[in-house]
């Protein structure tokens, strides 16, 4: 069985929306697009550096597999990012027809939640998800994400799309590594962990 792992960018208070670019992402008139920027650093780029290099297929909503295939074909085929970005299969969940423009990209529609499923039972590497906010709560309501690997910014945002929104549903997560930055950046790698329990400190 295959792992899902989403990989986000988020805000100290869970914002996930445009973090690459002021023009990334600016629907809901968001006006901090590129709001990682600031603080990345070598250290940064050596941490996503190691969770690229391992086998991995890419599950992309429509809005980010545009971005993304309008980005990564144009970019060094030998980056250290281009090269597994573009030997991954794309497989692009939408119920449009968007034109899948970038090589080894596979539509999923229909049902996409079952279509999930039977993926994630399949032979093959990991499936990384990176943006694909609306997607990724599809995914929290419905118990089909493994691991959740993100970065954590020392920033709040006050608005914009969040990673935890109308999607997530109750459940535990065992923190499996963490790492923290120069700039403060939390790297912290969480997996599925059963259900949530509760207690009492009386």
């Amino acid at each position: 069985m295959r792992k899902l792992v989403v990989l986000s960018f988020i805000s100290l208070d869970g914002v996930m929306q445009a973090p690459g670019g002021p023009e990334e992402d600016t629907s809901s008139d968001f006006k901090y697009g590129g709001w990682t920027v600031p603080y990345w650093d070598e250290s940064s780029g050596e941490e996503m550096n190691k969770q690229m290099s391992m086998p991995f297929d890419l599950l992309l909503g429509r809005k980010t597999y545009e971005i993304f295939a309008g980005y990564w074909p144009k970019q060094d085929p030998n980056g250290p990012v281009t090269i597994p970005f573009n030997k991954a299969i794309k497989y692009v969940v939408s119920n449009s027809s968007p034109e899948l423009t970038w090589e080894k990209s596979v539509l999923i529609d229909g049902d996409v939640v079952e279509k999930i499923k039977e993926l994630k039972e399949s032979d093959g590497p990991m499936l990384q998800v990176h943006g694909s906010g609306d997607m990724v709560q599809t995914l929290l309501e419905n118990d089909l994400v493994d691991e959740l690997w993100l970065k954590i910014f020392p920033v709040t945002l006050g608005n914009g799309k969040k990673l935890f929104d109308n999607g997530s549903i109750a459940a535990a997560f065992k923190l499996k590594k963490s790492f923290v930055t120069s700039t403060g950046v939390i790297f912290a790698d969480y997996e599925r962990a059963g259900d949530v329990t509760t207690g009492s400190f009386d």
